[in-house]
């Protein structure tokens, strides 16, 4: 009798414990947290770049993906900032004729490698993204032979078009 009693507080007490485990699992990383915790949440970044005393860790999206995110971390191993970097914002920082290769990776992370083209002319990266946080699009970075943004294209993702 005692353990039948006890059965509805045990699976109460296992339910609160689990919600409060994957509330801890989900947890959203923000200025101040430690890179040991934004690595348990996000796991290892795909890239890692040293600027300055700072660091910057990305996680770049997939080939289906629309966001892609990076942390910068200071000298005391606390992230400074944390964002998702596919945005009009950021593609709007980019400047034709000055903005290099390098500048691309550093304001909206890599390409996914299926989707960057070399041409005798140059190259084109394409990143899918949520124009406005809303339109699927892809924005088309097309560079010259030095590796300088000649041009930019946004257009509909044609993979996402629905009837």
């Amino acid at each position: 009798m005692f353990l039948s009693c006890m059965r509805p507080f045990f699976l109460i007490a296992l339910c609160s414990l689990s919600l409060l485990t994957g509330c801890a699992m989900f947890q959203k990383p923000y200025p101040g947290m430690m890179e040991t915790e934004l690595l348990a949440i996000r796991g290892k970044p795909d890239f890692t770049y040293q600027e300055g005393d700072c660091r910057r860790l990305e996680w770049s999206a997939t080939e289906m993906g629309q966001y892609a995110y990076m942390a910068e971390i200071g000298p005391d191993s606390r992230i400074i900032s944390y964002e998702q970097v596919l945005t009009d914002e950021r593609f709007a920082s980019l400047q034709i004729g000055k903005s290099t290769q390098a500048d691309v990776i550093r304001t909206v992370g890599h390409a996914p490698k299926w989707h960057r083209w070399v041409f005798e002319d140059g190259e084109r990266w394409s990143y899918r993204y949520k124009e406005n946080g809303v339109w699927d699009a892809v924005m088309t970075v097309y560079f010259d032979r030095n590796g300088v943004v000649e041009a930019m294209e946004r257009h509909m993702d044609p993979l996402l078009l629905r009837d």
